[in-house]
């Protein structure tokens, strides 16, 4: 097995939401409860789940982009939680983000060029400007951007090539993990199997470990190493990816599944929506 870059233990995040009566106890949304997991290098975990069920607010909570309520994030050796200061801006230099959106995640008023080249500027990891050229030239080269394209606004170009400015943007400093929030599921599907190739050889090249947040279950198949499978802030499965989908063992799971659309089937939604309940009421009880 590949070396283990990241460890999550225990996570939690909850916001409070009122108390019982004037002077009660506070009560909670517990939008993570619990989670734990490990990340190696080179590989690529996928965290899937419906919507609202906290898979989002785990990859958030773990780089605080807020701050998770309680957990351990280990990163080489370190609780990335209890850094401050340039400990944690350093810390923060190894895990960048690639966003759903390609369009609201770039600044409109910016140059493709000072886009990919923000992250240098900001920490300085250049000589003089040729070097940061050259720096910002052969990154976009290898996410299959045209270097013409360098002055150009993100309002000129299409989904699929914003979304490979973003991703030059999250690699021009070599982080060793690379947080995916649905990264393709606003491109159409011809695009969406372009940028999940490039995905690939960018990981081939680098040694990058993705954690790849997605509701769409066939995306997660060709780009998963290992899945987890998340209901309501709790992990309720994980395994490699042929684990999970040649022989899953909860029944969420098996749930989650059975609604990936087959060519050729017609699907029984009301055996569906039977079943789907039961799940739920199960798993209701294990978690209360």
């Amino acid at each position: 097995m590949s070396e283990t870059i990241l460890q999550v233990k225990n996570l939690k995040k909850y916001y409070m939401v009122g108390r019982k009566g004037l002077f009660g106890e506070k009560e909670y949304v517990k939008s993570v409860d619990g989670v734990s997991f490990e990340l190696h290098r080179g590989e690529t975990l996928a965290i899937v789940g419906e919507s609202g069920c906290g898979k989002s607010t785990t990859v958030k909570s773990l780089i605080r982009v807020t701050e998770p309520t309680s957990g351990e994030v280990i990163l080489k050796g370190q609780d990335f939680l209890k850094l401050k200061g340039e400990e944690l801006k350093k810390a923060r230099r190894n895990i960048k983000m690639i966003f759903q959106d390609p369009y609201s995640s770039l600044n409109p008023r910016m140059t493709v060029r000072d886009i990919i080249g923000e992250p240098a500027d900001i920490e300085h990891c250049y000589k003089n400007e040729e070097e940061r050229e050259n720096l910002i030239l052969d990154t976009m080269e290898m996410v299959g951007l045209n270097k013409d394209f360098a002055d150009r606004y993100p309002h000129e170009f299409s989904g699929g090539q914003r979304q490979r400015i973003g991703i030059a943007r999250a690699i021009i400093l070599k982080p060793e993990i690379i947080i995916c929030d649905e990264p393709v599921s606003a491109l159409d599907v011809s695009v969406q199997a372009k940028i999940i190739n490039l995905l690939k050889e960018l990981q081939q090249k680098l040694n990058i470990s993705y954690i790849f947040i997605s509701h769409d279950l066939g995306v997660v198949k060709h780009i998963a190493d290992r899945v987890m499978v998340m209901y309501r802030g709790h992990v309720v499965e994980e395994g490699t990816r042929d684990e999970i989908f040649s022989h899953p063992k909860h029944d969420y799971t098996k749930l989650l599944l059975s609604s990936i659309p087959r060519i050729g089937e017609k699907m029984d939604f009301e055996a569906f929506d039977s079943s789907y309940q039961a799940c739920y009421d199960e798993l209701d009880k294990e978690n209360s």
